[in-house]
């Protein structure tokens, strides 16, 4: 009788002549992937956690994916963003499924908005719900989809405009979904995603449906993402923040509006308009206006510490809102013989109403409360101040092993920071260093002439120094801010001098803005946050990265000014043991953006000298790759002359 087959391992696969040596091409042995993989699979067998900064080229997907596949156990893979979500199950799964005998058992999991909803479409084709001719060319092609989809996730739809006004009247979102009553249940593409999740291995999530699954865990709802023994977060550096948004309340007039809307299409659909109904929506409507405009019309996010004072002025105004939820709620619960999705609507009626009496008079000191104007839109606010209780006790302790991978969760080559905002009390962790020449391949320019960032002359200086560093990089440029207002003043003065194309954040969809950019030569992109992160320029495309200032929070952010206060009610430094490491890792994840291979070069330009003049810089400095510096101009025009 033969002995029993040897149970791979990680070393198999990622040593030198291991198992991908003989599968890829082009294998590269890398011994930081090596070691990370080596750690994961440790962190799972012995139910521990990890912490790992993997620095970019490592090759972290595999370096999980690979020892979560040979665990054995269920494993949620929860990422950054749904490209990188498709991006590990339609490239990164086929490939190594082609080299594994056993069916690998993978699936993946988006929030309900992502998936088309049969029973919507069905009935558009009987109902008057289409606006325009193009909602009716956008209905032809989704039609005609869902007949073949097996998924119904609107990411296959390639012929459907991102801007389509369609898709969100035939989506699966909840406050529609009439659930298990549904004609189309069994067939629903929600519950076919359900039905994958319970039979597979490893489950591909988003950070956002898997905090709304964490947060739901406790509540009325149960969960969506079946029970798991492991879960690797990856892009592991952004789920403070979104942890902050699942585990607290938001509520805005824009959901009552389309509370009223809901109900008006569904009577009328199926003609259940009466008098009572038309009085009560009416009148919802009206006391939503009324309530909403109390907190002014100024765009941005504000504070709000005045609940009592705001209750003694305004109660009349509030229970008139509270009362006219209640009877469009009791109108609907009257209807006799009324369609099951009438449900989910009454459901919504109870959410609304609780949601705003948590804001407005289950007043926590655990709570920062604020408010946000965005357009037609007033969103009231209720985040945690610290998230790490929660996580410590919803994710950390119920769960034998997390494992949070990154580029960037070490400062200065410490975790500390990490883990104590995320509240991981023990935790193994690992740095495996970036895989690139940095000394080589980049240099770090700080002119030192340059104003304050903070006084009024640094604007026009700054334009200044950036026409002189396209000139020498010929544009093909990300210039970063830390704000839409100076990034909009230096965009101004700086695209008429150049000879380069240039882009300006908020003019197109971002996804289109970065096509425009990679296709167009010497192009230069003015943008924020949103493109500090998550962007992939690789080759001489990017060979120039202009950031405006150290990206220190502001301050009076609502969120950040109360965990700064928090901070210092309990002995704190908060600047050191805040505001300096979370600028420190924003400033790694800006950087990332310019080398992603061996064959890249590029500038790294920091035009605030406080990272030179202050003593706080060298932490700054001792979190970066280890990039050549100078101070000299001349040294970016030689360093460039040398690319040509």
């Amino acid at each position: 009788m033969p002995p029993p087959a040897r149970t791979l391992t990680a070393r198999d696969f990622f040593s030198k002549r291991g198992i991908l040596s003989r599968w890829h091409p082009h294998y590269e042995y890398r011994p930081g992937q090596l070691e990370m993989a080596e750690a994961v699979e440790s962190a799972i067998a012995d139910g521990r956690h990890l912490i790992v900064e993997a620095g970019t080229g490592t090759g972290k997907t595999l370096a999980y994916l690979i020892p979560a596949i040979l665990s054995g156990k269920r494993v949620v893979v929860s990422t950054g963003t749904k490209n990188l979500q498709e991006q590990l199950f339609y490239k990164d799964i086929p490939f190594l499924q082609k080299h594994f005998e056993r069916p690998l058992r993978v699936c993946y999991m988006k929030g309900r908005n992502n998936y088309a909803c049969r029973q919507k479409i069905y009935n558009a084709e009987k109902q008057a719900i289409l606006t325009g001719l193009e909602e009716v060319a956008d209905f032809q092609v989704i039609r005609e989809w869902e007949q073949t989809t097996q998924t119904g996730d609107r990411a296959e739809i390639k012929r459907l405009p991102e801007s389509s006004s369609l898709w969100a009247k035939l989506d699966a979102r909840r406050e529609l979904c009439a659930g298990q009553t549904c004609e189309q249940f069994e067939r629903c593409f929600l519950t076919l995603m359900h039905q994958r999740a319970h039979a597979s291995d490893i489950i591909i999530v988003n950070h956002h449906l898997f905090f709304a699954d964490l947060a739901l865990r406790e509540g009325e709802y149960g969960s969506l993402i079946p029970d798991y023994a492991c879960v690797i977060l990856d892009e592991a550096h952004e789920i403070e923040d979104v942890a902050g948004q699942y585990f607290g309340i938001s509520v805005s007039n824009l959901q009552f509006h389309e509370l009223r809307r809901d109900v008006l299409a569904i009577a009328r659909r199926h003609n259940l308009g009466s008098a009572d109904l038309d009085v009560a929506l009416a009148i919802l409507e009206q006391r939503t206006n009324e309530f909403f405009s109390l907190f002014g019309d100024v765009e941005g996010r504000s504070g709000f510490r005045r609940h009592d004072e705001f209750l003694e002025r305004h109660q009349r105004e509030y229970d008139d809102l509270q009362r006219a939820l209640s009877v469009v709620g009791a109108t609907l619960e009257l209807v006799e013989g009324g369609p099951e999705e009438l449900i989910p609507l009454t459901g919504r009626v109870a959410d609304l109403s609780g949601r705003l009496r948590f804001w407005m008079e289950d007043v926590r000191k655990s709570f920062v409360y604020w408010i946000e104007r965005r357009g037609r839109g007033c969103h009231l606010q209720a985040t945690p101040i610290n998230v790490a209780t929660v996580l410590e006790n919803r994710l950390f302790e119920p769960l034998d092993s997390v494992v949070l991978t990154s580029a960037t969760l070490a400062v200065a080559g410490d975790f500390m920071y990490t883990q104590k905002r995320l509240g991981l009390r023990s935790a193994r962790t690992l740095a495996v260093a970036g895989q690139f020449d940095y000394a080589r391949q980049a240099l770090l320019y700080v002119p030192q002439h340059l104003p304050d960032p903070r006084s009024l002359a640094f604007p026009a200086a700054a334009s200044e120094e950036i026409v002189r560093l396209l000139e020498h990089s010929q544009g093909r440029a990300f210039v970063l801010f830390t704000s839409y207002q100076q990034m909009r003043i230096v965009f101004d003065r700086v695209s008429f001098q150049i000879e380069y194309p240039a882009l300006l954040q908020g003019t197109g969809p971002r996804s289109a803005l970065l096509e425009e950019f990679r296709s167009t030569p010497h192009c230069v992109l003015f943008a924020t946050s949103s493109f500090w992160q998550g962007v992939d320029v690789p080759g001489e495309q990017l060979s120039c990265v202009i950031i405006d200032k150290l990206p220190f929070a502001v301050p009076s952010d609502p969120v950040v000014e109360a965990r700064i206060a928090a901070l210092r009610e309990d002995g704190g430094n908060p600047f050191y043991e805040y505001q300096i490491p979370q600028a420190a890792l924003a400033l790694k994840q800006g950087f990332g953006r310019l080398i992603r291979s061996r064959s890249d070069r590029g500038v790294l330009a920091i035009l605030d000298n406080r990272i030179t003049k202050q003593h706080y810089g060298q932490i700054f400095f001792d979190s970066l790759p280890d990039y050549s510096f100078t101070t000299d101009i001349a040294d970016v025009e030689n360093f460039f002359a040398c690319t040509k």
